[in-house]
């Protein structure tokens, strides 16, 4: 992924000049250099950096630092619970796991190009290909994982008497799988089949390859089709449960025969038993567990579809549409639109974790002494 420069961009930051910029005048930056009357040359009281950007640098290391931890946090709760050790929880530690990736390895070496003048990287050849290797791999699996978490709700909504246990282990672990494997075929392909180069040593820049055809093709596979498969996942969830919670639904159910009128406060609903050793349950009002529970897991995949959104799309279209047109967005919002969709990383487990009590009291245990 192609990274800007925030120094660049802001005003009223000072940085060495390059040598494409130096000049033979001894006058040709009276803001940076003064002369005293016996003609030294003194360096400039101007502070290197401006509030500004001190202030948008701190938010971005906590931003790291909170990505790091929240999702460390996730992982260490899912390996310590025993009853986190099966699904849906695999696909939300692989998305935990993808997500510290790109907390640890990816977020922090672009804070360093942010900061560097002109764009640089002064990092070598062989770490620039590192570097956009596990950007490429850790955020594309990010995305493919939100796909698989969106899909497993489907499936649990739609088919939950077909979709057993065993059922979603094996579709999981699949999701998975593929999640994996296609990131990884994504990221490398620059390196195992030549398709473009990330590293410019003239101009010192470190990129995703600029290539437009492996633009569309990296685009596509990492952004374009899991964002396909989400939108048509929820609307499927939209219909299912717009079906199922706008009518009423009777059952009967079998007990023995006794003659009792009871009123159950939580369901609000009012249960008859006649001597004919059958009880007819009229649904009044509310709703039943299960319903409750597809009611929040469509909300939950809603919520985490439309972050996923808003946090990835302004990059991917900047990072399809640029190299197809030769043209280019300033650095500021291309470093804007950057580090939005790094974000992501970090809304993902704040989301599927806000929806599930039982995250929350693994939250509680884990600072809390049990008596």
């Amino acid at each position: 992924m192609e990274v800007s420069n925030l120094s660049g961009a802001t005003p009223g930051i000072a940085f060495p000049p390059g040598p494409e910029s130096c000049s033979d005048s001894p006058s040709s930056s009276p803001r940076s250099l003064g002369s005293t009357p016996d003609g030294l040359i003194l360096p400039s009281r101007e502070s290197p950096f401006s509030a500004f950007t001190v202030l948008v640098v701190t938010l971005l290391v906590l931003l790291i630092a909170a990505t790091f931890l929240w999702n460390l946090l996730v992982l260490v709760t899912i390996l310590r619970v025993r009853t986190f050790h099966r699904v849906p929880h695999n696909l939300v530690a692989s998305t935990a796991v993808s997500d510290v990736l790109v907390a640890a390895l990816v977020m922090p070496l672009s804070l360093v190009s942010e900061l560097s003048a002109g764009r640089r990287w002064q990092l070598g050849r062989s770490l620039c290909h590192v570097w956009i290797s596990f950007d490429v791999l850790c955020c594309t699996a990010s995305i493919w994982n939100v796909a698989a978490i969106a899909l497993d709700r489907y499936w649990t909504i739609t088919r939950h008497l077909q979709y057993t246990l065993r059922t979603r282990r094996r579709a999981s672990t699949l999701m998975i799988a593929i999640t994996w494997a296609l990131s990884a075929l994504i990221a490398l392909a620059p390196l195992l089949f030549g398709w473009g180069e990330a590293y410019d040593a003239r101009l010192q820049r470190c990129q995703v390859s600029q290539e437009p055809s492996y633009a569309v093709f990296s685009t596509c596979g990492a952004f374009y089709l899991p964002l396909a498969v989400v939108l048509f996942v929820y609307w499927k969830i939209y219909k299912a449960a717009k079906f199922r919670f706008g009518r009423r639904r009777r059952a009967v159910v079998p007990l023995p025969a006794t003659t009792q009128a009871k009123e159950a406060p939580q369901e609000s609903e009012m249960v008859f038993t006649a001597r004919c050793r059958a009880t007819v349950t009229f649904q009044m009002s509310g709703d039943s567990w299960r319903e409750q529970k597809e009611k929040r897991a469509a909300m939950m995949v809603g919520i985490l579809i439309g972050v996923f959104v808003l946090c990835w799309i302004p990059f991917f279209l900047t990072e399809l549409i640029s190299p197809l047109c030769a043209c280019s967005l300033p650095p500021i919002w291309k470093s804007i639109f950057l580090w939005l969709g790094y974000s992501n990383s970090f809304f993902n487990p704040l989301i599927y974790t806000a929806f599930n009590k039982n995250y929350n009291n693994a939250f509680k245990s884990l600072f809390t002494k049990q008596r």
